[in-house]
């Protein structure tokens, strides 16, 4: 194995005239959790059914573990594990059967009891998979993917639909599997989840990979720690150059009737605005703040907000 666990250069998809993903390029260090961060559309599935050896790309080349699929396809097979979107187990088998299926199309793996143990299921090893919650069916998932024992696990969406219990439950689950020197690569929309669990993210958009670093190096990227949102009563009264000129402001940007502004210090920006809103004579309808976070950077490259369309 390499130092990367992932390397991909120039990825390239397309399906008849839409371009799904378009020359991107990606690097996943060994034993770190990467996510890759984008809108729903953004070519995120995509990217990792070409990991995965679902799909071939139109262009590019794709080396996992050192390895590739053109001629490597077993052992990349043996060293990998995933968790797509959605997986459907037939209702009638029971979980520990379900996990033994698995660990049958593996010469090595981890024992059936091990991995349930490891996913919060051994006390359901005899219920059928109709009689599980979303939360119990998401981790029988991750179950099937951890029980090869894989250098790689790869997870698409993993929590998408799941209650917040379920989604910590994941995230331990999540953390735990990298704790022990593994290498995750995770796809989700939620800020949150990507800042907790990942050591590096990738911020995709229209199938083009827009930035790379860690969630703290993304968010100081922005040259301010706080953001301030803002309504009015008569947003055509707005003049940008007098918003810019804000107290403390490292950027202003305009969207669907609201003022967003990128600001250092809270308590020395918001006096100034109230002053800029009354000399250009409205009034504020809302007003809201909070720390700067993953989607504000993304807003900031693109725009638009982070969220599914």
């Amino acid at each position: 194995m390499t130092d990367a666990a992932v390397v991909c250069r120039g990825l390239v998809k397309r399906y008849d005239d839409v371009i799904a993903v378009d020359g991107l390029d990606l690097e996943i260090r060994a034993g770190e959790c990467f996510g890759l961060l984008g809108p729903n559309g953004a070519g995120k599935t995509t990217t990792v059914e070409m990991l995965l050896g679902i799909r071939a790309p139109d262009a590019g080349s794709i080396e996992i573990l050192g390895l590739e699929w053109g001629r490597d396809a077993r052992a990349l097979r043996e060293h990998m594990g995933c968790q797509l979107q959605e997986t459907r187990l037939p209702d009638k088998l029971r979980v520990q059967e379900v996990v033994e299926l698995f660990r049958s199309f593996y010469r090595e793996g981890v024992p059936v009891d091990t991995v349930l143990e490891q996913v919060q299921l051994l006390d359901k090893r005899r219920a059928f998979v109709k009689a599980l919650s979303g939360g119990q069916r998401q981790r029988l998932a991750v179950a099937t993917a951890l029980v090869s024992d894989p250098a790689l696990l790869v997870l698409d969406e993993p929590t998408t639909g799941l209650d917040p219990q379920a989604r910590l439950q994941l995230w331990e689950i999540i953390n735990g599997f990298k704790a022990r020197g593994r290498t995750v690569l995770l796809t989700t929309h939620y800020m949150e989840e990507a800042h907790r669990l990942c050591d590096r993210v990738g911020i995709v958009d229209y199938g083009k990979m827009m930035t790379v670093g860690t969630p703290g190096a993304l968010i100081a990227s922005l040259g301010a720690e706080h953001v301030v949102e803002f309504a009015v009563t008569d947003e055509h009264r707005l003049d940008d150059a007098r918003l810019r000129a804000v107290t403390a402001v490292a950027d202003v940007r305009r969207e669907d009737g609201r003022v967003r502004m990128t600001v250092e210090t809270v308590h020395r920006a918001i006096p100034s605005l109230l002053d800029a809103v009354a000399d250009m004579g409205v009034d504020l309808t809302e007003l809201t703040t909070h720390h700067a976070t993953l989607e504000d950077v993304f807003i900031s490259l693109t725009g638009r907000n982070l969220r599914d369309e």
